[in-house]
């Protein structure tokens, strides 16, 4: 079930709420976790019972690991042997068996796995709750209801953000609801709809209309159309439904962390992993990069590697995911080898401007520091839309020809159509709007809550429901992308 489609928004979760705020003290526990599981069945009828296996694993496993815990480690590899197991079974078990059949043709036949919605998600947070109970066994749910309530919550079940769970852990028995909060998670449901059905919905079909057509006909232009089409796709349809699923959360009284902040005005790759899909790069932060030893022990940029080849692999069995995590990861590294030669040359600069010019030299620096600011932010926009293509098309093949394209390497003879063709008046107000939308305007215009302000804002967001439905009712195309991941 989608969270923008009709029979999700007027009748799953009217029902959910008023049934949910109905029911009583530790009702409303259970009554949300039937809920989640009918939600989650809906589109996985099968694979809800693949979601359940892992719920009961991983209640047995911490379990286990409070109860044992001269013996837990054992216990933690179980969890962990298991959850992947579960994970490369579906995902993976087709990518190996063809990249091993190249070498023996005619001998494996590939296997047609599918693969269950959102079990990515759901399997990262069975071993965060692993992990986290063998750090500290005092955590332990001992109620198999709520530990099961943690995993299958249907807010963030589908495409996150992953919940970790001490996140939530204190909310699962004791939490607070108030008319406010409601309010604050139905504002956020509503941006996030937004998002998704008003930006991302148009940009997505603009994207697949360029980048699903014949690279041989293809001008650079439109080649960079479809390019940046599909970067602001996949931002406001990830970002709109982390804010959907934070809304929910709040009106259920759980606080789910944020997952984005802005992340195309990074002027470092760096900075674009703090900004984008923060609970996935915390993870992999929390659970991979610091138990190899982070920077402080060992070989940080082996330890680099290994985690965006991680972050590559989690989103994708294909070569194309793979070499898109590893493509971040080379300009991470590459970011820190050259950042802490910079700091010191600038730093000895700086020593020497101060003493030889005093303040007049300090206001060069300034613009000096804008410039600096403005090509850091065109380089990451470049490495970002650039891995994009990657990400989209997934074919290595299919990549390097439209990057050829779209870098005016290889230059098309005939053109099937111009920029103008794809754009007409509608496609073009939202396409300005989706780039707009982009940056952080409440904090650049340092724009204060008030009265006045909250009454236009409530009737925005009235505006904004509303134009919504007649988006969804009227579209045709509706996809989530993190839903196949």
């Amino acid at each position: 079930m989608v969270f923008s489609t009709i029979i999700f928004l007027c009748a799953f979760l009217p029902i959910t709420i008023i049934g949910y705020y109905l029911m009583p003290g530790r009702g409303k526990n259970i009554f949300l976790l039937l809920c989640s599981l009918l939600f989650y069945a809906w589109g996985e009828p099968v694979y809800v019972f693949v979601m359940l296996a892992s719920i009961v694993c991983n209640y047995a496993f911490g379990m286990a690991i409070g109860r044992f815990r001269k013996k837990r480690k054992p216990w933690l590899i179980g969890a962990l042997a298991v959850n992947l197991g579960i994970l490369c079974v579906f995902k993976y078990t087709g990518f190996i068996v063809a990249n091993v059949g190249k070498f023996l043709p005619g001998l494996l036949k590939i296997p047609e796995i599918v693969l269950p919605i959102g079990i990515s998600f759901y399997t990262f947070q069975g071993l965060s709750y692993c992990i986290d109970v063998y750090r500290d066994e005092k955590i332990v749910q001992k109620d198999p209801l709520n530990l099961a309530l943690y995993i299958s919550m249907f807010p963030q079940l589908i495409a996150g953000p992953i919940v970790r769970y001490l996140d939530v852990k204190e909310a699962l028995t004791k939490r607070e609801h108030s008319p406010e909060l409601f309010a604050k998670g139905a504002e956020r449901f509503i941006i996030g709809m937004s998002k998704k059905a008003i930006l991302a919905n148009p940009m997505g079909a603009l994207a697949q209309q360029i980048m699903g057509s014949d690279i041989t006909y293809m001008g650079t232009l439109v080649a960079w159309l479809g390019a940046i089409a599909y970067t602001l796709q996949i931002y406001f349809d990830f970002s709109g439904y982390s804010d959907m699923a934070i809304g929910l959360g709040k009106i259920f009284g759980f606080h789910f962390p944020e997952n984005f902040q802005y992340p195309y005005i990074s002027k470092s790759v760096r900075e674009f992993w703090r900004r984008w899909h923060i609970s996935l790069s915390t993870w992999f932060k929390d659970y991979l990069y610091i138990p190899m030893g982070g920077s402080r022990r060992g070989n940080v940029y082996l330890h680099l590697f290994i985690v965006f080849l991680a972050t590559g692999l989690w989103h994708g069995a294909a070569w194309g995911f793979v070499l898109w995590g590893l493509w971040h990861g080379m300009f991470c590294i590459l970011e820190r080898v050259g950042g802490s030669l910079c700091r010191r040359k600038e730093y000895k600069n700086e020593e020497h401007d101060i003493s030889k010019y005093g303040g007049e030299n300090r206001k060069q620096s300034k613009g000096a520091a804008f410039i600096k600011s403005a090509l850091g932010h065109v380089y990451t926009l470049l490495v970002v839309i650039t891995g994009w293509v990657l990400f989209n098309l997934v074919s290595v093949r299919e990549t390097l020809s439209y990057l050829k394209v779209m870098f005016g390497i290889t230059k098309n003879s005939f053109m099937a159509y111009s920029p103008s063709y794809y754009m007409d008046g509608r496609t073009t107000i939202l396409f300005v709007i989706a780039v707009l939308a982009c940056g952080p305007w409440k904090r650049i215009f340092q724009i204060k809550d008030g009265f006045a302000l909250c009454l236009v804002r409530r009737l925005i967001l009235l505006i904004l429901l509303a134009l919504c439905f007649v988006f969804i009712i009227t579209g045709t195309y509706n996809p989530f992308i993190y839903f196949r991941f």
